[in-house]
């Protein structure tokens, strides 16, 4: 048994899980965490990184690192995503992440994002469809990571990954672009449609997704619009990994929250408040790949390269 400590810093927030991991088999949660940071702020149209977020990031990030520490935590492993990626000034940020954790962020590419978040979103997916009675969805997955500058796209089975994409279309990236109003314009939701079809002609020109026999779907737009179909009371993790969301669902959330006033978002019961502003985004993201791909369900994992981050940091 091992026990590991993973950061997933994205454009959007910044999580952290401490479990422990045994060689086979599921792992055990000691400590899941989430912040919402925006260290992607202005990123889109500045292509720098504000030091007001990095400074956001490095207060939550001296938080984690402790309690990593408290918890026991043999090995910490820190995956940094789009926003670092794109960033001219990359170097403050490393450079701050070397100063807080004792080591530089792994800043990975596109590709090893998506499989790590297949690894994480893929390895409890039995597991989780026997505790809501139903059967375990057949493989070949299509897992979509929905994250605030990229979306990752990785298609796999029990052999692991077939093919793998990442495009620049995500929740704040196109928030910041393209939706402006509140609730957006007409205009504002055609124009980031385009940008996410595009997004999707280059994922199919890399990823067979016709051969996706179930939809899996990560991250927290996606759990969020999961958690406004079930009209649950309050955000339950249990409830919400391992569902089965129906296309006219998703589109039905997305209709709603795209008309919805700011205001009106923020009073859904399940809504984080970091996510007011880009949950919109995040939706038609999800319901533009599952109309554009013919998906008719999408299967929510509440499981994603967080938990990849640990498996393989572990095993």
């Amino acid at each position: 048994m091992s026990r590991v400590a993973a950061v997933d810093c994205g454009t959007n927030s910044i999580r952290l899980l401490v479990a422990d991991v045994p060689p086979e088999g599921p792992h055990t949660d000691l400590l899941r965490r989430m912040e919402v940071v925006r260290l992607g702020q202005g990123v889109d149209a500045t292509g720098r990184l504000a030091p007001e977020a990095i400074e956001r990031t490095r207060a939550v990030l001296a938080e984690y690192v402790q309690q990593a520490r408290d918890l026991g935590a043999e090995r910490v492993r820190m995956v940094a995503t789009s926003a670092t990626r794109d960033a001219a000034n990359r170097a403050d940020f490393e450079e701050m992440v070397l100063a807080t954790l004792g080591g530089l962020p792994d800043v990975v590419t596109g590709v090893e994002e998506a499989e790590l978040s297949y690894l994480g979103a893929t390895a409890s997916l039995a597991a989780a469809a026997r505790a809501h009675g139903s059967p375990a969805p057949r493989p070949p997955f299509l897992v979509v990571d929905i994250g605030g500058g990229s979306t990752e796209f990785v298609l796999g089975d029990a052999g692991g990954v077939r093919a793998a994409s990442s495009v620049d279309v995500g929740c704040v990236r196109l928030t910041e672009r393209r939706l402006h109003g509140d609730p957006p314009l007409p205009a504002e939701v055609r124009a980031a449609e385009a940008d996410i079809r595009a997004g999707l002609d280059l994922v199919r020109a890399v990823v067979p997704v016709e051969q996706a026999a179930s939809l899996v779907g990560l991250a927290g737009s996606v759990t969020t619009v999961a958690a406004i179909a079930l009209e649950l009371p309050a955000y339950d993790p249990e409830a919400i990994h391992g569902s089965r969301i129906r296309v006219d669902a998703v589109r039905a959330v997305t209709a709603a929250l795209l008309t919805d006033t700011r205001a009106r978002r923020a009073a859904y019961a399940v809504m984080h408040p970091g996510r007011v502003d880009v949950i919109g985004a995040g939706a038609l993201v999800l319901r533009e790949i599952m109309d554009g791909f013919g998906l008719d369900e999408v299967v929510v994992s509440e499981h994603d390269i967080l938990d990849g981050i640990a498996l393989r940091l572990a095993r």
